[in-house]
């Protein structure tokens, strides 16, 4: 299929214990199409995208790309939600391991993006792709703001 499918399929294959089943495929496909040129994806990974661990139905494939992070969810009927975190957005993160699944929390200047059912094998590695590209990225952006 397409690249970020094929890290979606990946990150399952290693960490099978999230809640994960529901349109990946269709999911990627949203994530792919906005891929900018030059753009490539370095990790990617799927959750439930909200703040409730009893909804099973929301889920959306994260994809951490050289430039950004990609959050895709294919609506049912027709449409699509896509939303983007560039360095430059990213406050902070939070990780919460509970009995069963994990979620993980980023804030960023304009909203909270909350990714629950997450495998809690899963954290450490998902909480360090984030934080590594996010230092990475930031130092370049503070470099380019100086005088």
């Amino acid at each position: 299929m397409g690249q970020v499918y094929d890290h979606v399929m990946l990150y399952k294959k290693k960490f099978p214990g999230g809640v994960t089943w529901w349109r990946l495929k269709k999911h990627s496909q949203v994530v792919e199409e906005h891929l900018n040129p030059g753009e490539y994806v370095k990790y990617a990974f799927a959750g439930q995208k909200n703040d409730k661990f009893y909804d099973l139905t929301s889920t959306a494939v994260i994809a951490i790309t050289n430039k950004r992070i990609l959050i895709g969810q294919k609506r049912v009927v027709w449409g699509y939600f896509l939303n983007s975190i560039t360095p430059d957005l990213y406050n902070d993160m939070q990780v919460y391991q509970g009995l069963i699944w994990g979620m993980i929390t980023i804030d960023t200047v304009k909203e909270v993006v909350v990714i629950t059912n997450l495998a809690k094998d899963s954290l450490r590695e998902i909480e360090t792709e984030i934080s590594e590209f996010m230092m990475e990225e930031k130092k370049k952006y503070g470099k380019a703001n100086r005088y």
